[in-house]
This record gives C-alpha cells, sequence and structure tokens, in this order.
C-alpha cells in the first residue's frame, strides 16, 4: 500500500464541491489551505486538470486534506477510481508524491493527482489555462 499522505485537492474534492461530500466528508482528520507550485490548473469537461509547467509564477491553489486512518485505504481506492488513476500510469490522472506549501509556509509532502500523460499531452496542444490557478475562481481567471 501507498504511503498514507495527506492528499492535495484543487477541483470537485474542495470542500464545498460536489466529490467531496460524497467522496471526503466525514473520512477527514484535517483540511489546510495549501497550494502546489510548479502547476497550471486547467478547465476539462466539469473538472480540472492540474500539469507541470515551469512558467514562473504557475501555481494551483488548493487544500491539503488529511484523511483519519482507519478510512485512508477505502478513500485511496475511491479517489483513485474517481480519478482513474491506474497502475500502469496510463489513466485519465496519475498520482504523484509533491511537496505542497500550507498557508503558514510549512511544506508538506502529498498525493496530487496530475494529468495523464494523454490529457497532459491535449492540454500543452490545445490549453485551457485557469490563469489564477483556482478552480473556485475559474469563471473569472481563464486566460
Amino acid at each position: 500500500m501507498p504511503a498514507e499522505l495527506p492528499f492535495f485537492v484543487y477541483g470537485t474534492l474542495l470542500t464545498g464541491e460536489r466529490n467531496h461530500a460524497v467522496l471526503l466528508a466525514g473520512r477527514c482528520a484535517g483540511v489546510r489551505a495549501a497550494v502546489l507550485e510548479g502547476a497550471a490548473l486547467h478547465a476539462g469537461p466539469g473538472f480540472p486538470y492540474a500539469v507541470p509547467d515551469p512558467a514562473p509564477g504557475r501555481r494551483i491553489s488548493g487544500e491539503l486534506v488529511t484523511v483519519r486512518p482507519q478510512a485512508y485505504p477505502s478513500a485511496l481506492a475511491a479517489l483513485d477510481r474517481l480519478e482513474d488513476c491506474r497502475p500502469d500510469g496510463r489513466g485519465e490522472y496519475v498520482r504523484e508524491r509533491l511537496a505542497v506549501r500550507t498557508a503558514d509556509g510549512a511544506t508538506a509532502d502529498a498525493w496530487v493527482y496530475l494529468a495523464g500523460p494523454d490529457a497532459a499531452a491535449r492540454l500543452r496542444a490545445h490549453p485551457a489555462l485557469i490563469a489564477s490557478g483556482d478552480w473556485r475562481r475559474r469563471d473569472r481567471g481563464h486566460g
């Protein structure tokens, strides 16, 4: 089983968004604001993608979600299913261990679901950048 790291969420898994209520509510030990540097947020069909992007200032705003230990195995399996995260790395998303920064300036390792290889290639060819890096501000942030 992978390390029981917190999850960095940035789209429909944010508190108040549709998939948080279904998959994370009642399983969380803590939720803190956090930022993933070096990645760009792109709009998908009703959900976003995170794509590594070295351009200066690229960052994604989200939340660092700590899941209760007894709920971790089922939460990890449910999130991998939602994100179509496959062991062969060819799914819609891939899960990677990355460092994120919390609001108090601390860094923490977290599982982050990044766009899988096909989705990332599509978005590099035809970007749908959310310039703000914030899914909740997406209607104000395309560009």
